[in-house]
């Protein structure tokens, strides 16, 4: 086990996304998986049924227990649902884990539709979380409304990451999943460049969780010393097989085989 990850994020009931995402993707990844929850849901493949907000300073509290006792190689947060969350993350962060590597997923919107994020919370998230963090991983959802515009096709992604980045993010990872077509294509977007990741898009609906997997996956290659493009590469090539695996449970958008990784029969007994 190497590489420990602090997640800070909403719980998800169902067991697909959120918190137990993230701590599946990182142990079968080979790291070692914290979480500081934001949030609890009631939620299934059919979508969230319900939303409760943890107290500031409990989400604070469990932070700082975390980094002070274990520490941490990299972060990632996801669900922080409004601006005292944001706030109070941030501040965290900001005192506690400086320099070190934050895959900032901005969660907005559930698979299912409900939001993750209250409108008023947009500006404190552009202003105070992306300047943090080493990576952001929008959907292009998410990415339109960080931008204001909408964003039709690859060419649109290129500016749209372009954007985000002048917002102070040292390197965007634009997932074009939500574009239409037989083929996925992602946009790495650094001082270095812009990097296109094309892979064949797997016909399913079972992709409940793809978005906080793949910030987990990389993550935890952060964490275990991978360049980011290697972080990248590993955590997209990790989400593919979770899918093509994925278990077929549920009756609406289902969860991943996050265990894809794991094989059972090394286990003596």
């Amino acid at each position: 086990m190497k590489g420990r990850v602090l997640i800070i994020a909403g719980s998800d009931s169902g067991g697909g996304a959120g918190i137990q995402a993230d701590i599946k993707a990182v142990t079968a990844l080979g790291g070692f998986a914290m979480t500081a929850i934001t949030a609890l849901t009631a939620q299934n493949t059919l979508g969230v049924h319900g939303v409760a907000g943890v107290p500031i300073d409990f989400i604070r509290q469990q932070i700082a227990v975390v980094l002070d006792d274990l520490g941490a190689d990299a972060l990632k947060t996801g669900m922080l649902h409004d601006v005292p969350v944001i706030e109070a993350v941030c501040e965290e962060i900001a005192a506690r884990a400086t320099g070190v590597p934050l895959v900032a997923d901005p969660v907005m919107v559930a698979k299912g539709g409900h939001p993750l994020l209250a409108p008023a919370a947009v500006e404190t998230l552009k202003a105070r979380l992306l300047p943090l963090a080493t990576v952001i991983t929008p959907n292009l959802p998410e990415a339109e409304v960080l931008v204001g515009r909408p964003i039709r096709d690859v060419p649109g992604m290129r500016e749209a990451a372009a954007a985000l980045r002048g917002l102070g993010v040292p390197a965007v990872l634009l997932k074009g999943g939500h574009l239409e077509g037989d083929v996925v294509t992602d946009l790495l977007v650094t001082a270095d460049g812009a990097e296109e990741f094309v892979s064949p898009r797997i016909a399913t609906r079972h992709t409940h969780g793809t978005g906080c997997t793949l910030a987990s996956a990389i993550a935890a290659g952060l964490a275990q010393g991978l360049s980011l493009r290697g972080a990248v590469v590993r955590a997209r090539a990790y989400v593919q097989a979770a899918i093509a695996a994925a278990p077929g449970f549920g009756a609406g958008h289902g969860p991943l085989d996050h265990g894809v990784t794991v094989d059972p029969s090394r286990i003596p007994g």
